[in-house]
């Protein structure tokens, strides 16, 4: 089999690579594949590193039939009759995406989404969402680092590393904050880890609501903290999944008392947002930093206040209440926005090292034959030109309706 590690070449541009050059070895060697390597300027790991471990770099990967990459490729770069893996984008119906979609189909590609790739249990094999919590968690502290100038703290991107990170934060004693964050899965897991390694104490929600700290704390809310049944039934998991409209949000006492919000959840634009925009023009709004890792743009979003993802090199954009506006950031009377949509990128040579673990791990085997569980029968979006039949409810928005 050849496969193809792909060069990224969706704008902004992204780093991050399916396989570092140690991985792609490690698979050549165990498997016996025909790994072609397409040069990039942009990649976290320099082209002359995959040369050193052996491969040869090429401009054409036409040859290939499987080809690897993290973004969306480019409609104009699809190469027809392929199969390739990459994040598209498109199985929430995203309107932005419907022509890749659409060209998807029409050059017959085979198209497997990473984001579909789960186990039997529906829980996903492959992912960056840790690190988009970790990177979500440390631009939301330098936000408000740089709104108030308390204290000094770089930009993630100055650390090579994870690890060189977490050394700084250890020579480093923050001022008192409050800090909510919301979720229960990766990306709220990766800001945990992050607050918890800066130093931050971990308080229950009773406590964080009714306490004054001189020491910088946060809560972690999930579901059941933020969101209440209208009808005054009890909160169950499985029903806020089917039922998500039937429940209202019970977020306005955190408003109050938190300086900075990181948001981590999985939004259903079913469910009720956390808040409304004439509840950020009250007076008591307290909050004043925002991280939307989960990065849904308004009014389809769990804040309504994300009214466009925000870039790597322009990572944040102040927003008034009172006109709806995107305004200069930083300053006082306006809530500041850290809506960055690929977050990892911050950390690519971590983050890719993490995903391709997990490919070599879950998916590689799969696609050799080696392993048969239908993990990747059942993220494959496209085949023969037409949507399968897991994906078969994208019909009508491919249809255009």
């Amino acid at each position: 089999m050849k496969i193809a590690i792909i060069q990224e070449r969706k704008n902004p541009p992204d780093s991050r690579v399916a396989l570092a050059p140690d991985q792609a070895q490690l698979l050549s060697q165990k498997y016996n594949l025909d790994i072609r390597i397409e040069s990039s300027p942009d990649r976290c790991f320099a082209n002359e590193i995959y040369q050193e471990k052996g491969f040869q770099l090429v401009e054409d990967v036409s040859d290939a039939e499987v080809l690897f990459g993290i973004k969306e490729v480019p409609i104009s770069e699809l190469i027809p009759n392929k199969k390739y893996f990459f994040f598209s984008h498109t199985i929430k119906k995203q309107p932005y995406n419907r022509p890749l979609l659409l060209a998807i189909l029409e050059k017959n590609i085979t198209l497997v989404d990473y984001e579909a790739l789960k186990d039997k249990d529906g829980n996903r094999l492959v992912a960056f969402g840790v690190f988009a919590g970790m990177v979500g968690a440390h631009n939301s502290i330098w936000t408000y680092a740089h709104r108030n100038g308390h204290f000094h703290l770089p930009r993630i991107t100055e650390f090579a590393t994870y690890a060189e990170a977490r050394a700084f934060y250890k020579n480093r004693q923050l001022p008192a904050m409050k800090v909510v964050v919301t979720g229960g899965g990766r990306v709220a897991s990766g800001a945990v880890k992050v607050l918890l390694d800066m130093g931050f104490r971990q308080v229950s929600s009773d406590e964080y609501l009714t306490q004054q700290y001189d020491e910088p704390v946060f809560t972690q809310l999930k579901i059941y903290d933020y969101s209440v049944r209208k009808d005054g039934q009890p909160y169950a998991k499985q029903d806020f999944y089917d039922n998500p409209e039937a429940y209202q949000s019970k977020f306005a006492p955190y408003t109050k008392v938190s300086d900075i919000f990181i948001n981590g959840i999985y939004y259903d634009k079913r469910a009720p947002a956390f808040f409304s925009i004439d509840d950020m023009k009250k007076d008591d709004f307290n909050i004043q930093v925002i991280g939307d890792v989960t990065c849904d743009i308004a009014p389809d979003a769990s804040i309504p206040s994300t009214i466009e993802a925000s870039t790597i090199a322009d990572p944040v954009f102040g927003f008034d209440p009172h006109t709806m506006q995107k305004v200069h950031p930083f300053q006082e009377k306006y809530v500041d926005m850290m809506t960055i949509d690929n977050l990892p990128n911050e950390l690519p040579q971590d983050a890719s090292r993490h995903f391709g673990d997990a490919l070599i791990k879950y998916i590689i085997p799969e696609l050799l034959g080696k392993a048969d569980t239908d993990i990747i029968e059942r993220a494959t979006v496209t085949r023969n030109g037409q949507l399968t039949k897991h994906f078969a409810y994208l019909q009508d928005y491919v249809d255009g309706k």
